[in-house]
């Protein structure tokens, strides 16, 4: 049993996760995604939460059948960004929200085509293809990535709390 100040923490334990960058022909695969109560349509890279006992890749590899029923080959790592909820958008949904993601290129076999998976998230509309020239135009998150993945440029490998 813990103490009430453990469970304290606990609930606000920052949650770990994996993401999956996949670039093929000048397009990055994202997760449309659709949520009404913060705005609407928006995207993010495949990938999710750290269950226990899982390595990071275990939990890419899980979070990219559930999402894209695509089996992925991960590389290396590329950056890794935090969130902390109240420090960005939508505050008062997020206040006690605290993630580090650490975020791998990869690839997809190149007969592999994206589906929506067997466990997609609840507000997953399912992969969509976005061309880099243009992810200015899309709510992407992390935010800060969009220019740099059109440009093609390199990434720190600590982003910072970014959104």
């Amino acid at each position: 049993m813990s103490s009430p100040l453990e469970a304290k923490l606990n609930t606000y334990a920052p949650r770990t996760a994996s993401r999956a960058l996949i670039v093929r022909d000048g397009k990055l695969l994202a997760i449309h995604m659709r949520d009404d109560r913060n705005g609407g349509d928006f995207y993010v890279l495949p990938g999710g939460g750290q269950q226990f006992g899982e390595t990071l890749h275990n939990t890419l590899r899980r979070e990219c059948f559930e999402e894209l029923n695509a089996a992925i080959v991960i590389g290396a790592l590329v950056y890794v960004r935090e969130y902390i909820g109240p420090h960005h958008e939508f505050p008062e949904h997020f206040a006690g929200f605290h993630a580090v993601e650490c975020v791998f290129r990869c690839t997809l076999p190149q007969e592999t085509l994206p589906a929506a998976g067997h466990a997609p998230d609840a507000k997953q509309v399912g992969p969509v293809w976005l061309p880099l020239a243009e992810l200015e135009q899309y709510l992407l998150y992390p935010k800060a990535i969009r220019s740099a993945l059109a440009r093609g440029a390199e990434f720190e490998t600590y982003l910072g709390d970014i959104n």
